[in-house]
């Protein structure tokens, strides 16, 4: 192991790098049957749904294994959020429009997502992506890490657990922040809930006691505190359930099918890639939608490393990440696999800063989540049991560290100020780390050519200031 992933040198061992790869599994392993349940619109059990589930685990896996070996960074990869619905929408418009089924342009949707990643395989060879990652001012590099800390945040307290009231009128689920925390009195929120106001204050309870519990900890000075924290938060909802809710928190495990479906996956996805439906779009429309695919996921995945690199004290003094190149190429051929295999676009995910909080410094860490998800493909029922208060209060957590970032930030530099600040509300907003930088860019690079410091930007800057104002104006 110290061969291999060179533990000393990096401060760690391996206890400490293992606890901080089941940590992070358990903050992202809602992904595993989240992300079936989105590209195939909730169509549970189907051959479409095990095909994607089973792609979800085998491809996340082999992108960490290659972060783990080839970069020896503890990064986490999966389908991205945002980019799988994304994912989902276009497969149902090539549907639509050319009057076929839904499997049939899921795989001409999977063409976009190959293409993707041999684009970024290629340009990560070439260094280019890394040349991108470079012409990022230092300003707002320094602000991606509290932007993470403050979009975690936000996915902890918001939408990261939905309620849904059956029976009640509503089709969208009840959320912590926007619905328990935001209703007038309890009285209203349990009118309009009914029976499952209850399932929100077990909720909620649960979530801040896992919170307060990682907090403790991790002022003790405990490790595996964010671990510690989502298992006692785990098991008082599964108390809370049996006691009063009266309901089995493991009722799940008793229909569950242990048995990995891999001859849907053989049928359905594994390399069936459709071209001809593909470019029956257009090769306009179809070079567009690459495009597209590419800014987000690259924006997305460069943030996520440069954010929780910077957490993790991983960078120089300039903000560079050593091993970059490395790095990039494992998520790139993370979304390769994930085209061959059968799912949206794999990217480097930021519930990895849990595992980085937790100690996870070398890709030991990387590859322990990666063995999980493979261990998935036969326990899954175990993963979906975890609660997602649980994984809240990691989430949670690690954004609030994460926003000690800012103590880097020269706030009486205009340049420097307002790019951080937009990235601040735009990441949590918007849901995309790749869009927040691309505002935070364009924001530098205006305020520097109107104060008379356009000679201090790179030309890239420029080229990709331009290329974002493109994306989001002129872009059909």
């Amino acid at each position: 192991m110290e061969k291999l992933f060179k533990l000393k040198q990096n401060g760690t061992t391996v206890k400490t790098e293992i606890v901080a790869g089941l940590t992070t599994f358990m903050t992202m392993a809602y992904i595993i049957a989240l992300n079936p349940n989105l590209l195939t619109n909730f169509d549970v059990g189907s051959s479409l749904w095990n095909a994607v589930f089973l792609a979800t685990c085998i491809a996340s896996a082999i992108g960490m294994f290659f972060m783990a070996f080839f970069a020896n960074k503890p990064f986490a990869m999966a389908p991205g959020m945002g980019l799988n619905s994304f994912f989902a929408l276009i497969a149902g418009e090539f549907a639509s429009v050319l009057g076929i089924s839904y499997l049939a342009g899921f795989r001409a949707a999977l063409c976009i997502v190959l293409i993707e990643g041999i684009v970024f395989v290629v340009l990560t060879l070439l260094r280019v992506r890394e040349k991108i990652v470079d012409s990022i001012p230092i300003g707002v590099r320094l602000g991606i890490s509290p932007a993470i800390g403050i979009m975690l945040m936000n996915i902890g307290f918001g939408s990261n657990v939905g309620i849904y009231a059956e029976g009640n009128g509503y089709s969208t689920p009840f959320y912590v922040m926007r619905d328990f925390f935001g209703a007038l009195t309890p009285k209203v929120l349990k009118d309009n809930m009914g029976a499952e106001f209850y399932t929100m204050e077990l909720t909620v309870v649960t979530m801040f006691i896992g919170l307060f519990v990682i907090i403790i900890l991790a002022h003790k000075g405990i490790k595996g505190a964010v671990l510690i924290g989502m298992l006692v938060a785990s098991i008082i909802d599964w108390i809370g359930q049996a006691v009063f809710l009266k309901v089995n928190p493991f009722a799940p495990l008793t229909k569950a099918s242990w048995v990995p479906p891999f001859s849907d996956l053989a049928e359905t996805t594994l390399f069936k890639f459709d071209f001809k439906t593909f470019f029956d779009i257009g090769i306009f429309t179809a070079i567009t939608l690459v495009i597209t695919f590419c800014i987000i996921d690259m924006f997305d995945t460069i943030g996520t490393l440069v954010g929780t690199a910077s957490r993790a004290n991983m960078v120089d003094e300039n903000g560079n990440m050593p091993n970059m190149k490395e790095a990039l190429l494992s998520d790139a051929i993370g979304t390769v696999t994930g085209a061959c295999t059968g799912t949206s676009t794999v990217t480097t995910f930021v519930e990895s800063a849990s595992g980085v909080e937790a100690g996870g410094r070398t890709g030991l860490t990387a590859l322990t989540t990666g063995i999980m998800f493979l261990l998935c493909m036969f326990i899954a029922p175990i993963a979906g049991i975890i609660p997602a208060s649980a994984t809240s209060s990691a989430l949670i957590y690690v954004g609030i560290v994460m926003l000690s970032g800012l103590k880097n930030i020269h706030f009486d530099k205009i340049e420097e100020l307002v790019p951080v600040a937009v990235m601040l509300i735009a990441m949590p907003i918007s849901g995309s780390i790749g869009h927040a930088i691309g505002l935070g860019l364009i924001s530098y690079t205006v305020i520097c050519v109107f104060t008379g410091k356009q000679k201090e930007i790179p030309v890239l800057t420029y080229i990709i200031s331009a290329i974002f104002i493109l994306k989001f104006f002129f872009v059909a």
